[in-house]
């Protein structure tokens, strides 16, 4: 599976991709918002053979794919679309990009593309996200490809010494059809 978009490639994941995965999943900046204080080879190396071993899947049920630059196809993040099985029609969106790559619109070109292929060819009713409520950079991409805040639980999860709100954000497809036919 491949999509494309005007500056990005979003494809499936090689063995190879790890590397790329591990440099920036063990950047301060990205791992503000999470649980953990690094990532290992190993444990970055099990994610990616997780990702490939859904590209397996008949039928499909988890789609995950490597987010590259088109013009150099370096592996930036990653972007996917995940059902609790294969007839169900809701997925959870999640997206994750190298900090160094931040404030380009690069997650929201990935995302929006993955929202247009849940809905398209998955036929997918709804799709959510969550993020932890302080990171408004991934706040405003959910935004921007339609999606609208929906819930904020507070002190939600507790890492880093303290409790943080969690934001679940969701799409329909009425909403995505609505807003694909206002657009042109």
């Amino acid at each position: 599976m491949i999509l494309r978009t005007e500056r990005l490639i979003l494809r499936e994941f090689t063995a190879d991709d790890w590397q790329a995965t591990f440099a920036y999943e063990n950047d301060p900046r990205y791992l503000r918002f999470y649980e953990r204080d690094e990532v290992t080879e190993r444990q970055c190396q099990a994610l990616i053979y997780q990702f490939i071993l859904w590209q397996g899947e008949q039928p499909r049920e988890k789609a995950q794919l490597a987010i590259t630059l088109a013009d150099t196809g370096e592996l930036v993040g990653n972007v996917g679309v995940r059902r609790e099985s294969a007839n169900e029609p809701v997925a959870d969106m999640g997206f994750e990009l190298s900090p160094d790559y931040w404030g380009r619109g690069y997650a929201t070109e990935a995302a929006r593309a993955m929202v247009d292929w849940g809905f398209g060819e998955w036929w997918l009713d709804r799709i959510h996200a969550h993020c932890v409520s302080e990171n408004t950079a991934s706040a405003r991409v959910l935004q921007r490809v339609g999606m609208r805040l929906e819930v904020r639980l507070r002190d939600h999860q507790f890492f880093r010494g303290r409790f943080w709100d969690l934001s679940l954000y969701g799409l329909l497809r009425s909403e995505w059809e609505a807003a694909r036919t206002l657009s042109g």
